[in-house]
């Protein structure tokens, strides 16, 4: 009876309410941006649409049973958990099925696969918690966080040899948990001018890059003269700074794939193909603007029904809210998205326990970069590097990803009083 009522009482509906909100969402723009008039039905089950219904229900029961478990279990078990998922990446290499350039699934029968890559995401925040959680484990302390940095890099390499670069990057998200457990905010500073300078790198002349930093290095040699240490900083970080310039060009040209450099100079304006690598940006900017503020209507859509713009019903459904639901519905996907960081961020605030606190930090950090990134490549904002929107994107292995994130952290978050 005492377990029943901790069940029933301490987990924070309010959360499952916008999740259920958001699947729902998700659910029916996926019957608009595909609608067979043949399978007309929201629950066909031949149709992607249909398909997530079930993914949506077994979401439900995944999470049915999260809340069951004892809370203990995902601490306890979260090595286990990471080293299960590494071996589902190293194995997604030698028999993984190869879609849009990506040999990122593992084909299951019956037209469903799953992607690895997306349970690499919970897994990882646990493990990250597991370890910055034990005793005596500071992420100031140099070793700790060599160790911490290498429970996120090590699925990076596996996924980015896919290659997949935009599962990859989700995991650099996870900075913000470093953050919040105690590294300096000069790393974050430090992070933002090194994006600065490669994207500056690619628009600029190097040697008038290397000008100014020269400039801006001898004014503060100049100005802080009496000050030996921060001489040495300055210098070393100029060194530093003039070899990433001349390096750039190497690895741009060298290390990233042809089809993200082409899309990183569309995204800069350094080239211009709207018929191109530019067409789905392009197609899905007038497909949102034609929404104008209330939308056309579900199943109105012309870009939509058209299929003018691809993936539009994975990393393009933001712009079939836009073009059906108008600036209104986007805006109030948005405020949902936004109001499920906050209480996410509450709910780490609020746990007792470090491991429980840095997890959710972690399950914040992954959603609000792939809200982030993929709202913004479907606007012009961030080049496309393709990841699905949280709860809404159809795909199986996604739903099941983000409510496995999710749950966890309302399991741990209902136990936190020490009632289950």
């Amino acid at each position: 009876m005492n377990n029943q009522r901790s069940f029933f009482y301490n987990v924070d509906w309010f959360t499952v309410v916008l999740y259920l909100i958001l699947c729902i969402i998700g659910w029916f723009n996926i019957h608009s941006a595909i609608y067979d008039e043949d399978h007309p039905s929201i629950i066909d089950l031949s149709t992607n649409y249909g398909k997530q219904f079930l993914y949506i229900v077994s979401g439900v029961v995944l999470a049915t049973v999260i809340l069951l478990m004892e809370s203990r279990f995902f601490s306890a078990l979260a090595p286990a958990v990471y080293v299960m998922v590494v071996i589902l990446l190293v194995l997604v290499l030698v028999i993984g099925r190869n879609v849009g350039g990506n040999q990122a699934w593992i084909p299951l029968g019956g037209g469903f696969r799953l992607q690895p890559s997306e349970f690499a995401k919970f897994a990882t925040c646990l493990m990250l918690a597991r370890y910055l959680s034990g005793t005596n484990i500071k992420v100031t302390d140099t070793k700790s966080f060599f160790i911490a940095a290498a429970i996120i890099a090590f699925p990076m390499v596996l996924i980015i040899l896919q290659p997949d670069a935009g599962s990859t990057l989700v995991f650099c998200s996870l900075i913000f948990v470093l953050y919040r457990e105690g590294i300096s905010p000069l790393f974050l500073v430090i992070t933002g001018l090194i994006i600065t300078l490669f994207i500056l790198t690619l628009l600029v002349n190097q040697f008038y890059l290397v000008a100014v930093l020269v400039v801006i290095a001898g004014a503060l040699i100049y100005f802080f003269r009496r000050n030996q240490a921060l001489i040495v900083t300055v210098s070393v970080g100029f060194v530093i700074c003039v070899a990433m310039i001349f390096s750039v060009s190497f690895l741009y040209h060298h290390v990233l794939k042809q089809h993200q450099t082409v899309r990183i100079d569309e995204w800069l304006g350094i080239t211009t193909d709207p018929r191109g690598i530019g067409y789905n940006v392009n197609q899905s900017k007038i497909a949102i603007g034609s929404g104008k503020l209330w939308g056309k209507g579900y199943l109105k859509g012309t870009q939509t029904k058209f299929s003018f713009v691809p993936e539009q019903s994975t990393d393009f459904i933001f712009c079939t809210i836009g073009e059906e639901w108008g600036f209104a519905g986007t805006l109030s996907v948005l405020i949902i998205y936004l109001i499920l960081l906050f209480r996410i961020v509450f709910i780490a605030e609020r746990q007792r326990s470090n491991f429980s606190r840095i997890y959710g930090y972690g399950v914040a950090s992954v959603i609000f970069f792939h809200v982030f990134i993929n709202v913004g490549m479907t606007i012009g904002l961030v080049p496309v590097i393709g990841i699905p929107l949280p709860l809404i994107s159809y795909g199986g292995s996604s739903l099941w990803s983000f409510t496995i994130l999710i749950f966890i952290l309302l399991k741990l978050d209902s136990n936190r009083m020490g009632l289950v």
